[in-house]
């Protein structure tokens, strides 16, 4: 099963810093924050869909899966054709007007490679981005919800520890 980011937007404060760390990263944020006053914020970013519309329009093989499912992009076989960002329902490629060519979000290969999360990852203060699978992002979040309601109990917090979640 793939690994994904995901989000867990009652968390999210809208800091940005997802945004700082991969503009830090890769010279530009490939991931963005979207604000909807009075209700929630959002970083969007892409989705690595299963079912790719980008990686099946890419005629170059520029687009490609990586050994964690996420969608990868090779620049040396793209020719700037921008199939994949028509193709794409969430328009994330990008194009690189310097070099003509598209550019997306990998999850930070490099990052993944070396064992590291992607950055817009470990710079979320909350934790409202999680990388995983996902049944083991579900999982995890089970068990801590599993744990703050086991605590709730013992503190006399009761079923209000329900609200809480």
């Amino acid at each position: 099963m793939a690994k994904k980011i995901f989000l867990d937007y009652k968390r999210c404060i809208g800091c940005k810093a997802c945004e700082v760390a991969c503009e830090m990263t890769h010279g530009e944020a490939r991931i963005k924050v979207f604000e909807f006053p009075d209700l929630f914020t959002v970083p969007f970013n892409c989705r690595h869909c299963e079912k790719a519309p980008c990686l099946n329009v890419c005629p170059s093989g520029a687009l490609f899966r990586d050994d964690d499912g996420a969608v990868a992009f090779d620049p040396l076989k793209c020719i700037g054709c921008l199939m994949c960002a028509v193709a794409c329902p969430f328009g994330v490629p990008k194009l690189d007007e310097d070099n003509k060519i598209m550019d997306k979000c990998d999850l930070c290969a490099d990052r993944r490679a070396d064992g590291l999360l992607p950055a817009c990852v470990s710079a979320c203060p909350t934790e409202a981005l999680k990388y995983g699978e996902i049944n083991e992002v579900l999982w995890n979040r089970e068990g801590k919800i599993v744990a703050n309601l086991k605590g709730s109990a013992e503190r006399g917090e009761g079923e209000e520890a329900y609200l809480i979640l």
